[in-house]
């Protein structure tokens, strides 16, 4: 039996799925037989992310409370992988993206004196990222193959990929009702906007859905599907529980996850988990990666007329959809942490 400590970092007040993976992956270890614990380290706001590293590089987790020693660190993402210890694999989420692939748009929003400033702070916090990632680690995985290519391009940082499996919930299938379930925090990267336009298009007319998660678009959302004449069949749930969770997975006919550029996406291999297909898009990066287009789901062009096609589809054949959502059972049946465990332990 080892003693591991699982590190990653958080917003303060924010869940997401980086936690339900670090928490699933404590689990997993402890079913394995291990001692396990989640360390959960700064993630600060901008301005202050390099008190976030120090703060990091400075926890000691070599050693707990009880003077035992921890044999192994698994860190999860920024900037988690900053934390010291001889035996440490780095299973990254993500860097901070908008120093990497969300640039762009990022500086954007900026004064040109906000350009400066960030510009200086992007150079540094790619310079530590890279020497972390390649002196800090004993071994580094990549959850996705989106965040591989990420990594290869900024840095040009080889890593291996290791997929999430689904948590160790008791996901289900009662059936196929009649909507589309979503879940996700709201904000513009998620692209529930794009759902929502592909809801108010008359390929989609009369499919309902609905949409759990909180976040700075909510208020967007309600007013454009309030504009669109869409509050009978689309309903924004809020934040839920995870019984509601999973009772939505268990009675929708199709989850859609149209997200930009994700991760990973861990609401794919829930849906998988629980039988039902998914509805995605070319460019939604680490969904796109596990979704097959007429096996598993549908995977679509980003556009709302492409995507009301597929909800069409999906919501006009109940035995399509079990069809679909029997194979991703069946590829996320494959995704197992045993087999996660093993590239995460070293020897």
């Amino acid at each position: 039996m080892s003693r591991i400590a699982v590190v990653t970092s958080a917003p303060p007040l924010i869940e997401g799925g980086h936690l339900v993976i670090a928490r699933s992956l404590v689990r997993a270890l402890e079913e394995a037989g291990h001692e396990a614990g989640l360390v959960a380290t700064p993630q600060n706001r901008f301005g202050r992310q390099a008190s976030a590293y120090l703060a990091t590089w400075l926890t000691d987790v070599g050693v707990d409370g009880a003077g035992h020693a921890t044999d192994q660190v698994i860190s999860l993402r920024f900037p988690s992988y900053a934390v010291r210890h001889e035996r440490h694999v780095c299973w990254l989420n993500h860097r901070m993206r908008e120093y990497y692939d969300r640039w762009d748009e990022f500086r954007a929003t900026l004064t040109w004196q906000g350009q400066l400033k960030e510009g200086v702070r992007r150079r540094a916090m790619r310079t530590v990222d890279r020497y972390l990632l390649t002196h800090n680690v004993t071994r580094l995985l990549a959850q996705s193959k989106t965040i591989q290519a990420r990594l290869q391009r900024w840095g040009g940082i080889p890593s291996d990929v290791v997929y999430p499996p689904p948590p160790q919930r008791p996901y289900r299938c009662d059936g196929y009702g009649d909507y589309v379930f979503a879940v996700s925090r709201l904000t513009a990267l998620k692209r529930l906007s794009l759902l929502i336009e592909a809801l108010a298009r008359p390929e989609a007319a009369g499919i309902a859905c609905f949409i759990a998660g909180d976040g700075e678009q909510r208020r967007s959302l309600e007013h454009a599907i309030e504009t669109r004449g869409l509050s009978g069949r689309v309903h924004l749930l809020g934040r839920i529980d995870d019984r509601q969770l999973l009772d939505h997975l268990a009675n929708c006919r199709a989850v859609c996850f149209p997200a930009r550029d994700e991760d990973y996406g861990f609401v794919t291999v829930e849906a998988f988990a629980s039988r039902k297909p998914v509805i995605t898009c070319t460019d939604s990066g680490g969904p796109a990666e596990l979704v097959i287009d007429g096996v598993n789901g549908r995977l679509c062009a980003p556009r709302p007329e492409t995507m009301a096609v597929a909800l069409r589809d999906v919501m006009d054949d109940a035995a399509a959809a079990r069809r679909l959502g029997e194979a991703g059972y069946e590829q996320a049946s494959k995704m197992t942490w045993e087999h996660a465990l093993k590239r995460l332990l070293l020897d």
